[in-house]
């Protein structure tokens, strides 16, 4: 028993670290994201001083994005969004793949090989669910009510689109270890096999809604099955998996109570996913990295924030355009997975890598505190307003 102590001391530690530096970062104006980045980075073996267990972090990290795309993926309900967001259904995944065809243009004109670029491109398109979240949840936001349903709802849509497009992109050129026809057999076999725990989980949760113990513990197992099974035995990788699994419960009653009660472990798990992301940063190789930083920074801006502008006033959306964009205008979870899958595949260069870890720091940090900027006296009466009715 004596090697399991240290691993959950370390555990332990790095948690209170990050949470010493989230409450740090939000002392400042900056979002608890980057106080979990850069607690990974204080613990990553590339720095000085006290150096965390890979092999735990990466576990622990590779859980929490599995709770984090499964929980988004419950958190998305097509047919709601149909219903409910009108022209928000069309300009959004228009917006995506508009991004990510900019973005893959100019990623081939750097150099980067094609399949490479097209990975690019949608880790460019796609924001970070959890930083939107954050910023039309905060205490300190300055949007009103229309603009966050409008950046929650673009979100969610482009986590759809983003999805099936690099879901279609892994099938089709051979990224995971299958390829060809077996590839497009197994994932519609996985799919298949999503459909029917859409039709089997939510009668199982329906059945155990009293049991608030069980009925947990069935959310998560579910979750973790799928997402497992999608990577190991049907070559869907692993965050993707986890996302699908997620919308095989979306339509049921059963999925707001079920995301409600995930949210705490949610969130734990996030937090050791964004420290593990900061302990792959090594400062050494930033220095190369810096023109990759430069150049990926400057596709969110041209290919994303001013495409999101030009389209929410293009549809005139009810909503802050500039604010919408901005608060759009970042990259996240999704980058960091399909960066790390080209990167295993050697189609994406370790500077490359590095890049878009630097991007993923630089985006949410200027995206959070631009978005509050924009509009705070007047986003600061409308949300009074709409508190004191």
């Amino acid at each position: 028993m004596e090697p399991v102590a240290p691993a959950i001391f370390e555990i332990g530690f790095v948690l209170l670290l990050a949470v010493a530096a989230g409450w740090a970062a939000r002392r400042v104006g900056l979002p608890a994201v980057l106080g979990y980045l850069a607690t990974g980075l204080v613990v990553s073996p590339f720095t000085p001083g006290y150096v965390a267990s890979r092999h735990e972090l990466d576990v622990l990290a590779n859980v929490g994005v599995v709770l984090l795309l499964f929980e988004v993926g419950i958190e998305i309900d097509p047919l709601r969004l149909g219903r409910e967001r009108g022209r928000l259904v069309l300009i959004a995944p228009l917006q995506t793949l508009l991004t990510a065809g900019l973005a893959t243009l100019a990623a081939l004109r750097v150099g980067l090989r094609p399949v490479g670029a097209v990975l690019a491109g949608l880790s460019i398109a796609m924001s970070s669910s959890v930083v939107v979240v954050n910023i039309t949840r905060s205490r300190r936001r300055t949007t009103d009510r229309a603009t966050e349903e409008v950046l929650l709802g673009w979100s969610v849509l482009q986590d759809l689109v983003g999805v099936a497009a690099a879901l279609a992109l892994i099938v089709l050129t051979g990224l995971q270890p299958r390829s060809g026809e077996i590839a497009i057999l197994l994932v519609v076999s996985y799919i298949a096999i999503v459909l029917g725990s859409a039709y089997a989980v939510p009668r199982i949760l329906r059945l155990l809604h009293s049991e608030h113990d069980l009925f947990l513990i069935v959310s998560v197992g579910s979750g973790l099955v799928l997402a497992g099974l999608g990577s190991f035995v049907f070559g869907v990788p692993l965050a993707l998996a986890a996302f699908i699994a997620g919308l095989a419960i979306t339509e049921s009653p059963e999925s707001a109570e079920a995301r409600r009660r995930l949210l705490p472990f949610r969130d734990v798990f996030a937090v050791l996913f964004f420290v593990a992301i900061g302990a792959l940063l090594d400062p050494r190789s930033l220095p190369a990295a810096l023109p990759w930083l430069g150049f990926l920074v400057g596709l969110v801006v041209l290919t994303k924030v001013l495409v999101v502008y030009g389209l929410a006033r293009l549809a005139r959306l009810p909503e802050r355009h500039w604010q919408v964009a901005v608060g759009l205008g970042q990259i996240g979870e999704f980058s960091f997975v399909l960066s790390a899958l080209g990167m295993s595949a050697g189609i994406i260069t370790p500077s490359f890598f590095t890049g878009i870890l630097s991007a993923v720091v630089v985006t949410i940090a200027a995206s959070t505190v631009l978005v509050r900027a924009l509009f705070p006296k007047v986003a600061a009466a409308s949300v009074g307003a709409a508190a004191s009715t």
